[in-house]
């Protein structure tokens, strides 16, 4: 049976070029002109916390239980947030810790996303050889379509 309804990831990290990825997963998801409507799900992914050790004696709460997280998360998911109720698009945002590739994928699986929206990436040639790319990574490995946007 055609599934109508698409299930929309966008990677989410506050840059300029994560604002234009949400900008197009929404433009997608509102371009479905059927009855079922399309959700989007914006991800932002964090690095991992830092482990304490035996010698912290006050350890580093995880940015997540910062006083500034509130105002931060509001600037980080604005655009997504904004373009989604302007157009009427269901979207859900959710924080993880990890890998992003990593965090993206198994997302994207356990949720049985359709589409993966992401930016590239603008690390330079040799920064991009030594560490490799997210985008690069998820379009590699990924189950399902995946969208690259680019700056």
């Amino acid at each position: 049976m055609l599934n109508l309804r698409k299930k929309i990831l966008v990677a989410i990290d506050g840059s300029p070029l994560s604002d234009k990825a949400a900008e197009e997963a929404v433009r997608m998801a509102a371009g479905n002109p059927s009855q079922f409507k399309s959700k989007v799900y914006g991800l932002l992914v964090l690095p991992n916390a830092p482990r304490n050790t035996f010698t912290d004696f006050v350890p580093a709460r995880p940015i997540t239980e910062q006083a500034q997280w509130a105002e931060l998360k509001e600037r980080i998911f604005y655009v997504v947030e904004k373009n989604a109720g302007e157009l009427d698009v269901q979207l859900e945002t959710a924080v993880v810790y990890g890998d992003p590739a990593e965090e993206l994928l198994r997302f994207a699986q356990k949720e049985e996303i359709d589409v993966i929206v992401i930016g590239s990436t603008g690390k330079g040639f040799l920064k991009r050889k030594l560490l490799g790319s997210v985008s690069h990574k998820v379009v590699k490995d990924a189950k399902c379509s995946v969208y690259v946007v680019r700056g």
